[in-house]
């Protein structure tokens, strides 16, 4: 079985789409049945055999650095790469990180994808093909909702469709085998894209460089609050234990009502409040005899409550 022993994980970017929630934490530090998703993914490759994470870090740094920390508690050694002023990309991150990765094949995974893929078996195949880069992939059952990776007969990356035009693609699940050498001749410091810019680029001199390892692992998409939504429910079920809706230091009065909802940390929710099908972030108090049915609550600058509807 080939291992490889080294990864990054892509924390950088925004995460625009998800807010209000990455106003508080960047999309890689926001919980999944209480444990931040950046733990869960480096709990996974530390399980897998890798022993060094590198994590790049641009928004909010400070909530995945605070989760993560020298990864010890996971098993593995963590390092961070910074990215300021400004976000590098899908490629850019990978070339500013080079240096601290020092492998010269390594795992590159996206902060906001959980799967269960088979590192080993995903090692292997990119081991016995040469390929510079293995995309893992999945058939794309929503190919109006997500672009899609298009393959040849024998596994090589022939293009990248867009979303609405990716009937008989295959979806990307956020994992990649990649050689350093991919991201070392691209500028330092300058924004890069991988899909869209070095890898079509790549297909196009070398074809065969870039190939896709189609499988069936299982995999949770966070790119919006409906799919946090779903995705975090999906492991509380999973796990039977309601309990793991609630995060730590929360103070619940027992005459507030809470139903399928979801608590941050450093919650305290009072007397006589009923939450159904709600989102509650860090430090939020919600007074008392408050009623509030699929919404997203956030605390403002003034302490105040922000309200934001809960479209799931």
């Amino acid at each position: 079985m080939t291992r490889f022993t080294t990864a990054m994980i892509l924390s950088a970017g925004l995460g625009t789409r998800l807010r209000p929630l990455t106003d508080i934490r960047a999309k890689p530090a926001i919980p999944v049945a209480r444990e931040p998703m950046v733990r869960r993914i480096a709990r996974w490759l530390a399980a897998g055999g890798v022993t060094d994470i590198v994590i790049n870090l641009h928004h909010l740094p400070q909530t995945i650095a605070a989760v993560v920390g020298d990864g010890a508690d996971l098993s593995v050694r963590v390092r961070y790469s910074w990215e300021q002023p400004i976000l590098l990309g899908a490629a850019g991150g990978p070339r500013r990180a080079l240096g601290i990765v020092g492998a010269e094949t390594f795992l590159l995974v996206n902060g906001d994808t959980l799967t269960d893929l088979d590192l080993g078996r995903f090692a292997d195949a990119h081991h016995d093909s040469g390929a510079r880069v293995t995309l893992a992939l999945v058939p794309n059952r929503e190919p109006s909702r997500y672009g899609g990776i298009q393959l040849a007969a024998d596994g090589r990356v022939t293009g990248f469709s867009r979303r609405g035009e990716a009937d008989g693609a295959y979806h990307f699940i956020g994992v990649q085998l990649v050689r350093a050498d991919v991201f070392r001749s691209l500028p330092a410091g300058e924004p890069a894209s991988s899909i869209g810019g070095v890898y079509d680029r790549l297909i196009e001199r070398e074809p065969g460089s870039v190939r896709g390892f189609v499988c069936d692992a299982s995999f949770w998409d966070v790119g919006t609050a409906a799919d946090y939504w779903s995705t975090a429910w999906a492991f509380i079920d999973a796990g039977r234990d309601a309990a793991q809706a609630v995060g730590d230091r929360v103070r619940i009065d027992p005459t507030a009502r809470l139903a399928r909802s979801i608590v941050w940390d450093d919650v305290e929710v009072s007397r006589d409040v009923v939450l159904d099908e709600c989102l509650v972030t860090d430090g939020v108090t919600v007074p008392a005899g408050a009623t509030y049915r699929r919404t997203i609550l956030v605390r403002g600058s003034d302490q105040q409550i922000n309200a934001t509807p809960l479209l799931i």
